[in-house]
């Protein structure tokens, strides 16, 4: 059961793929219905790939009360649940929802928990948990079956009242059952004594028996006249989610949006690693494949693969990328999600090293000394990433760049270098321009010895580039950045570097401005925050405030914890003992503002190239909130956009969902998931918050976006995990925000319905969450081992279609890769009335069609078949035309041959 909040659509599909293949391989078994009795609150997009994956129903459980009790009154609990883009019924799925507070068995026979938990016969005297309603259960004889049959009964036909057809479901079990023989025995005699009476007895007019969940929805089908799956007549069809959650009072679960979100960070960036990784494994397998030369290829890299899906599916359990764990099962999360992420980089590196040679006979795979270096490395599970310093000496010294994402792309990729002296050549030996930076280590001290070095390249879809790097000085095109420093008064000493220009205000400054080709971005000369945003084409400025805030918990009975937000009232202003330092740099390819406060280091930057790396901010935080007490950091910005109480927020990156800020409701039930964007809008403008984790997000006022960053409570709020949240890490949140006008003319779709983001919002997303990596080839290799860029794709597929992945299947046995391949294909839907022209992004749709056939440079497609989601079921005979169409906003699974 993933959590249906926080987790990507990659994650929830390539989780789905890994359980259903291994359950068809090793026990000949095809799921039918869904079952998600514990995830706190409810996604269509769950729905919708179940449907894809051949599912025929789903039952949901942790529903809003009020919500519950509106769905019983009306007979809505089962009901067909349909996307809010679907024009037909092609998405339908039947949907049950369990009417009461929980899954348990005091809570599933009927209204009456007092009477249900008589009923459930682990809980006999003499055991080790008991009914807190104090009256026991009592094992079924033929002297009292009668009675206790007739009092089951009556709970059986108060439930089934609440639902359209008089087949009742009524589930068995809670956590950590039946675990011992002992209990499969006391609820299966006693069970069936109960049925046999009542089966026994005509006037009753009921049949009781033992079954599975396919069992019921089968016998529904069967009794309302339909095919499995269908709607049966009369019954309703819903669009929509159930979010945010409360089981009780004003007891809402939206802290668990943020809770550690140090983890809801590495959980992505595994996942962009675990796409990588498929994808350049495939290509490389195939490659090898077509040459000959798969013998001395390492095949058995894909076990690491499956590893990582492992692990990555693992992960998104309700407990684990909720931040709902206790703190042991935490730490073994993240070494988990750590050692699938070094094995990820290795799979990378290992394919890079085969594709990006020119002569594929020179090729030698040798596991003691990799070709290339990680771009990056951990210390530990719970550490951030520490780059690679580049040491450069007389020779050259190589990078190669993976590009993951489908589309070519211009991008700043910076390296870090061990001398200011430094020249950056293309794979053919041309200079590029680049821009020298310090290293810095805090707000004043740099790092002794190492610079960061930046370029802009133009890299292959899917594809590597490189680069080499000399020693040497190149005055006409590396360009030092400028850096000032503001100190507001505080006595500290700047480190200093003859080759950089360095300027120390010591205090007192008026607001200030960066710039690149699109914008003039303002900040407040005292926080170092962003203030305002003017487009280069417009006179007026648009107010962009920002701010951190801190939400503390109730002093009463019931307060915050892993689950829960219970603040106490509006959030206060973030009050810092210090003004911050601020760090500005400024230079020819980006220019950013660090501003320093003692719980976080707030960095904006603006990248100088046309195309969507310069259309939008790139922002991050590093918080580190250890020593709080029941607090939590948030960050707000302030806009002049009238967004009229809507804001929209997605829903596992899949999909967008407008949400209403109800007054009527406490603060907490207007926060929602973000698991990768919020936008607010009006007539003229749209300005959207892009995320690389999720994190929780509402609009409190109009105009506004907040977001919380991380919390730190000192108590469990009572639902289960039996601690507080207060492990938390040095965590940093990466952003980007997106401001876009309105092209005239273009209606604003009302919010009510669907909406949709732009193209270049789409590729905004990819761009944070898909970021360039580069391996540097290490050291050891002789000079000039004739690399070549390698371009995988013979043209970029539309821009609206998202290669989701390219996933190797396994063969018989489980460690090697078979030879097909799952392709899963995603064409997004967007709103095309948000400018576009001039924005120096080429993209092109198609509506809909793809030709696979020709995707592929160098590589045939041999065969394709499409199949359901997880590709248990065929929806087509394999053909040997390889063209392809596919609505907006579907996803579609094809096995094909590549060779």
């Amino acid at each position: 059961m993933p959590d249906e909040a926080n987790s990507h659509y990659f994650a929830l599909i390539d989780q789905l793929i890994e359980g259903h293949q291994w359950l068809e391989k090793n026990l000949g078994a095809t799921p039918r219905s869904g079952w998600a009795v514990d995830p706190f609150g409810h996604s269509p997009t769950m729905a919708y790939l179940l449907r894809r994956a051949n599912l025929t129903s789903m039952l949901i459980q942790r529903v809003h009360y009020a919500i519950k009790k509106h769905f019983a009154a009306t007979h809505s609990l089962e009901f067909m649940w349909r996307q809010t883009w679907d024009s037909d019924s092609s998405t339908d799925i039947f949907c049950h929802m369990m009417p009461f507070y929980s899954y348990d068995v005091p809570h599933t026979c009927g209204p009456d928990p007092k009477i249900c938990c008589q009923f459930d016969f682990k809980r006999l005297p003499g055991g080790r948990i008991n009914c807190p309603w104090k009256v026991p259960p009592r094992a079924i004889t033929e002297a009292n079956v009668a009675e206790r049959a007739a009092l089951l009964l009556d709970q059986y036909r108060k439930k089934s009242r609440l639902f359209r057809s008089n087949v009742l479901l009524v589930p068995l079990g809670d956590d950590f059952r039946y675990d011992k023989p002992q209990e499969w025995d006391a609820q299966f005699s006693n069970y069936q004594r109960l049925f046999d009476f009542l089966n026994s007895k005509p006037d009753l007019h009921v049949q009781a028996q033992f079954g599975t969940l396919s069992d019921y929805f089968d016998a529904l089908y069967k009794r309302t006249g339909v095919e499995p799956g269908a709607r049966p007549p009369g019954f309703p069809v819903l669009s929509g989610d159930f979010f945010s959650y409360a089981d009780r009072e004003d007891h809402y679960w939206t802290g668990y949006y943020t809770s550690r979100p140090f983890y809801k960070s590495l959980d992505r960036v595994l996942e962009a690693h675990l796409r990588g990784a498929e994808i350049l494994y495939s290509l490389a397998v195939a490659h090898a494949r077509r040459s000959g030369l798969a013998g001395q290829y390492p095949l058995s890299n894909f076990a690491l693969l499956t590893e990582a899906r492992r692990t990555l599916g693992l992960f998104q359990h309700h407990d684990a990328i909720t931040g709902t764990a206790k703190e042991a099962v935490v730490a073994d999360y993240g070494v988990r999600l750590l050692r699938s992420l070094v094995n990820l980089k290795q799979v990378i590196i290992n394919a890079a090293h085969y594709l990006v040679l020119g002569d594929k006979e020179t090729y030698h795979f040798d596991p003691e000394v990799p070709f290339l270096q990680m771009d990056d490395t951990r210390s530990n599970h719970d550490a951030l990433p520490e780059r690679t310093v580049i040491r450069l000496d007389s020779a050259p010294r190589y990078v190669v760049l993976f590009n993951p994402l489908e589309q070519e792309r211009l991008s700043v990729v910076s390296l870090l270098v061990g001398s200011p002296q430094v020249r950056v050549l293309s794979e053919e030996g041309q200079p590029l321009a680049a821009q020298i930076s310090l290293h810095w280590s805090s707000a004043t001290d740099m790092v002794p010895d190492v610079y960061q070095v930046s370029v802009p390249i133009r890299l292959p879809a899917l594809g590597l580039g490189v680069l080499q790097l000399q020693l040497g000085p190149d005055g006409h095109h590396t360009l030092p950045s400028s850096v000032r420093i503001y100190l507001h008064g505080r006595r500290l000493a700047v480190s200093r570097h003859e080759a950089f220009p360095l300027r120390v205000v010591d205090s007192g400054t008026g607001d200030f401005a960066l710039s690149n080709r699109y914008m003039q971005v303002w900040f407040s000369g005292l926080s170092g925050l962003l203030k305002s945003i003017r487009r280069v084409d417009e006179e007026q400025e648009q107010r962009m405030d920002m701010e951190f805030l801190v939400y503390g918990t109730r002093t009463s009975k019931d307060k915050s914890g892993a689950y829960l937000f219970l603040p106490d009232g509006e959030a206060q202003p973030y009050v810092p003992k210090d003004p911050p330092v601020l760090r500005v740099t400024e230079g020819p390819f980006f220019s950013e503002v660090v501003a320093y406060y003692e719980h976080v280091h707030q960095v904006v930057r603006l990248y100088n190239l046309p195309g969507v790396e310069g259309l939008s901010l790139y922002m991050s935080s590093l918080v580190d909130i250890r020593d709080y007490v029941n607090k939590e950091l948030a960050l707000r910005i302030h806009t002049a956009i009238d967004s009229q109480g809507t804001f929209f927020t997605d829903l596992n990156g899949f999909q967008v969902q407008p949400r209403r800020y109800l007054k009527k409701l406490p603060l907490q039930a207007n926060f929602y998931p973000m698991p990768v964007m919020a936008y607010i809008q009006d007539a003229q403008n749209r300005l959207t918050l892009h995320t690389a984790q999720a994190l929780g997000v509402s609009s409190l006022r109009d105009g506004q976006l907040e977001v919380i960053l991380d919390r730190r409570l000192m108590q469990d709020d009572n639902r289960g995990l039996g601690q507080g949240l207060k492990d938390n890490k040095r965590s940093c949140n990466h952003f980007r925000l997106l401001l876009e006008r309105r092209t005239l003319g273009s209606e604003v779709p009302d919010g009510h319905s669907t909406s949709y983001p732009s193209l270049l919002s789409h590729l905004t997303s990819m761009y944070l969450n898909a970021p360039v990596l580069a391996l540097p080839v290490a050291k050891r290799q002789p000079p000039a081992p004739g690399l070549r860029s390698f371009h995988p794709l013979a043209s970029s597929p539309p821009c609206d279609f998202h290669l989701l992945n390219l996933r190797m299947l396994q063969a018989e046995d489980d460690t090697l890769p078979s030879a097909e391949v799952a392709l899963i294909l995603h064409r997004k839907g967007f709103d095309c009335g948000l400018e576009a022209k001039n924005l120096g992004f080429n993209c092109t749709t198609s509506q809909g069609k793809v030709a696979l056939g020709s995707l592929f440079h160098g590589l045939d497609v041999g065969f394709l078949q499409p199949t359901s989601l997880t590709l248990l079921y065929p929806l087509a005979s394999p053909s040997n035309s390889t063209d392809i169409y596919l609505e907006p906003m579907e996803v579609a699974t094809f096995r094909l041959r590549l060779g």
